[in-house]
């Protein structure tokens, strides 16, 4: 069955891998029989009109690019489901990071894989976390975690996914845990910790799983909770962030909640690494509210 497809694409994301896979990546659609538009983004503000316009006018639009490219395609997609609309999202990636792609099982370092599973057709319907009127797909960071992300994006150099590891050790220099005021369906807890990481997926920052088991069709929010450390042993952890092996360590602890209140001075969140605001963030689960084009169970 042929498709209504646009294309919206960030051509610099990955230091410029979306704009070097893009004709693979057309072809590939367009060989699939589908009818494809191909909308190229200076910035963030004409990606965002561009994906607007896409779901009042496609069956399908597919965002290449990071994870701020995939933001703006859920964000597009569940307000027009919202309104009464059906457009599928579909997610090529081509940034740095990729974390919500790698979270619907699609392989973060393979644009034409992704593509392929567009043309396929293969609709999965999963959650999302809600929190000041904006929608994450992947993970809400609130704590150390959250400060090195807005550290890495206000740093002009260098570029790409090498800020972040430095970002990680400037903040290092200066952190200290922060406190918190945690409602959890209902329930209150007044502590300090590292950081409080909401996921909806499992990983954010380029693989690190925060949320090893969250499942984006569970219906449920997974809370990581990492108390208070010293500067040693977080240098430890944070590297095996990446198998997820960091939450056998005692200082770490992890819940599933609908419901998430986070408040506590100072504290910000970032959601599938864009800021979405300052505390208090109240963070809900929408089960089911989003419809994406990802590979069969």
């Amino acid at each position: 069955m042929t498709a209504r497809i646009t294309l919206v694409v960030n051509p610099s994301a990955g230091k410029g891998r979306a704009q070097e896979w893009l004709p693979q990546v057309a072809g590939r659609l367009r060989d699939s029989g589908h009818e494809l538009e191909i909308l190229l983004s200076r910035d963030f503000a004409e990606a965002e009109a561009m994906t607007e316009y896409a779901v009042a006018s496609s069956d399908i639009l597919a965002v290449m690019g990071g994870d701020g490219m995939m933001h703006l395609g859920v964000n597009s997609c569940a307000r027009q489901r919202l309104l009464g609309g059906d457009t599928v999202l579909g997610m090529i990636p081509a940034g740095t990071g990729n974390d919500l792609c790698r979270g619907v099982g699609l392989s973060p370092d393979d644009p034409l894989a992704a593509a392929t599973t567009i043309a396929a057709g293969h609709v999965r319907h999963i959650d999302l976390a809600k929190a000041h009127g904006r929608y994450i797909g992947a993970v809400m960071a609130t704590g150390f975690d959250a400060l090195v992300n807005r550290r890495a994006n206000e740093m002009p150099w260098p570029k790409g996914s090498m800020r972040y590891p430095l970002a990680t050790m400037a903040e290092l220099r200066v952190f200290s845990p922060l406190q918190y005021r945690l409602t959890i369906d209902g329930e209150v807890r007044e502590l300090e910790a590292m950081l409080v990481a909401v996921g909806n997926t499992s990983s954010y920052g380029g693989g690190m799983r925060v949320c090893p088991q969250a499942d984006p069709t569970d219906g449920l929010l997974d809370v990581t909770i990492i108390h208070p450390v010293g500067l040693v042993k977080l240098l430890r952890l944070l590297p095996q962030m990446y198998s997820g092996r960091f939450a056998r360590d005692g200082c770490v602890e992890q819940l599933r909640a609908r419901e998430i209140l986070v408040d506590g001075p100072g504290l910000v969140g970032f959601g599938d690494g864009e800021m979405i605001g300052a505390a208090p963030l109240r963070i809900t689960s929408v089960p089911g509210a989003l419809p994406v084009l990802a590979p069969p169970d």
